[in-house]
């Protein structure tokens, strides 16, 4: 899995690379960035329909390029972490926490010099997974290994260019690959997210 994000992570710094080299800095919307905000994420699909599932609000930041394909077109990289998971309204107030480096690489379509609307595929590769509740006043906390390592899925969403190269956006994560590893439990990550970026 290291390896894999290692990977990930390189192709993306050399996307980085490439548009430094193409990049005229007097253009305010292409070029490196940073980005993070909140997450509001559950589990998804036809098996947690079933279960008391509620949003987890968890949060991202990392890096990103937006490099130009065209006048409205754009190519935007980035390597991010994440944290997901959801809460179960039972007794234990039971909670997953589940920690990924999320790596997307959407095709932005720029409607207008700010409103730009965005979609393309993610990996995710999980780095920590542990259940936590609370039992008679006291907290419990574990690690589980009983977590999927890699989580393949989607990403769309709707952004806004402000002055001063600060952006924000609205995405969501559709995730399709299986939470849980060894199951044939139709149990997916799902979740918005709400973010602030700063490109330069």
């Amino acid at each position: 899995m290291k390896k894999s994000i290692l990977l990930f992570a390189v192709l993306a710094l050399f996307a980085f690379e490439i548009n430094a080299q193409n990049y005229d800095r007097n253009d305010a919307i292409g070029g490196f960035g940073i980005r993070g905000g909140a997450n509001f994420f559950n589990f998804g699909g036809s098996d947690a329909s079933n279960n008391d599932y509620d949003n987890r609000v968890g949060f991202h930041g990392g890096l990103y390029a937006n490099m130009f394909l065209g006048s409205r077109i754009a190519l935007e990289p980035g390597v991010y972490y994440s944290i997901k998971g959801t809460q179960n309204d039972d007794f234990a107030n039971s909670r997953a926490i589940l920690n990924y480096v999320d790596v997307p690489l959407l095709l932005r379509l720029y409607l207008s010099d700010g409103l730009n609307v965005f979609g393309g595929p993610q990996a995710s590769f999980l780095t920590g997974s542990r259940f936590e509740g609370d039992f008679f006043g006291s907290s419990f906390s574990y690690e589980t290994d009983a977590i999927t390592k890699t989580d393949l899925g989607f990403v769309v969403g709707i952004g806004y260019n402000l002055p001063k190269g600060l952006n924000i956006q609205g995405s969501y994560d559709y995730g399709t690959s299986p939470v849980f590893k060894d199951s044939d439990a139709a149990i997916y990550n799902r979740g918005f997210k709400l973010s602030l970026g700063y490109i330069y």
